[in-house]
């Protein structure tokens, strides 16, 4: 059996997993991004994880690892001035990766990964043209538009995250501020509960909460038992989310747009402000027209699968099992 390493990395954790050609994830391990202080550090825990998992199915064959992250110039095999993670400004990752390992190494943009993970295997298997949002630590976008990996010159488009909301906003991990994941993510309703805590003095179960045990499903565990504050940070993030969709279906047309990560789960807490808004803000030819679906993967799979896939695209020993392509788009 033909096997892959696949690599999630994302600014609270990285993902590591072996997968099989189908999409079954064989056996996974997950490693938190707290207490490195450079990547070497990092590196070393990567390193083993990968050797333990490898260890456990000796007798199959490792023919690649694909790499999904952040700030990534995939055509470089680095990963640059990633705001979230503990590198230096400039990591050469598949560089590095195959000097260790010996095998064909490929990156791609983290939110290009979860747009092949679920375009392959969840909610978008049957779509040529669609959007998916990855609402964790950050905010990741991947497009595919008739079965083609929106990348860019430089393999960066797609960053919706860092896209300016709100001139003068919240500071972004980017350095700039007013950036759309400062808003809607995980760490961005956070940020909204504790602007609303400060703003109103509705009672709140989340007022005894410090901010670093706070976390977004708590604030949505909250909301539906009726705390005010919460219902109205999940208001607040919807009005942001909607009318970025609105302007995306403008730009790109998609049949949907595949809501993941933590954030996500929060279901209809989430999902149905956001479509509401984003219907307001629709041309009249779009209206009910444009799809808000969640992840038909558990959580964080279409991140983990969708390097896997890279690994089958490239290996010339098989047929590709991937219906995507990818390029300079």
């Amino acid at each position: 059996m033909d096997l892959a390493v696949s690599i999630d990395i994302g600014g609270t954790s990285t993902k590591i997993a072996i997968v099989d050609r189908e999409g079954h994830i064989i056996a996974r391990k997950v490693m938190s991004m707290e207490g490195f202080n450079n990547e070497w550090d990092y590196f070393n825990v990567l390193f083993e994880m990968i050797r333990t998992l490898h260890s456990n199915y000796s007798r199959n064959r490792i023919v690649g690892v694909g790499i999904g992250s952040p700030s990534c110039i995939p055509e470089k095999g680095l990963i640059k001035g990633a705001a979230n993670l503990p590198f230096s400004e400039e990591v050469k990752i598949v560089e590095i990766l195959e000097a260790e390992f010996n095998l064909p190494t490929y990156l791609i943009k983290d939110g290009n990964a979860a747009a092949l993970g679920e375009g392959q295997f969840g909610a978008a298997k049957d779509m040529s043209n669609f959007i998916v949002l990855t609402l964790g630590t950050g905010l990741g976008c991947g497009i595919i538009i008739n079965n083609q990996v929106i990348s860019g010159h430089f393999g960066q488009a797609g960053e919706l995250g860092h896209s300016t909301i709100k001139e003068g906003g919240r500071i972004c991990g980017c350095g700039r501020r007013g950036c759309l994941e400062a808003y809607v993510s995980a760490t961005g309703i956070k940020r909204t509960t504790f602007k609303l805590l400060a703003d109103f003095d509705n009672k709140s179960s989340l007022r005894d909460v410090t901010y670093n045990q706070m976390t977004a499903k708590g604030i949505s565990e909250a909301a539906l038992q009726g705390d005010v504050i919460a219902q109205k940070a999940f208001l607040r993030t919807a009005e942001y989310l909607g009318k970025q969709l609105a302007n995306l279906v403008t730009l790109f047309e998609p049949e949907a747009f595949i809501l993941a990560g933590g954030l996500a789960e929060a279901g209809e807490l989430l999902f149905q402000p956001t479509i509401e808004v984003m219907e307001r803000q629709l041309m009249s030819f779009y209206k009910n027209k444009i799809k808000v679906l969640p992840s038909a993967l558990k959580t964080n799979e279409s991140g983990i699968l969708g390097p896997a896939s890279l690994v089958w695209k490239n290996n010339s020993s098989m047929r590709s099992s991937t219906k995507f392509e990818i390029g300079a788009v």
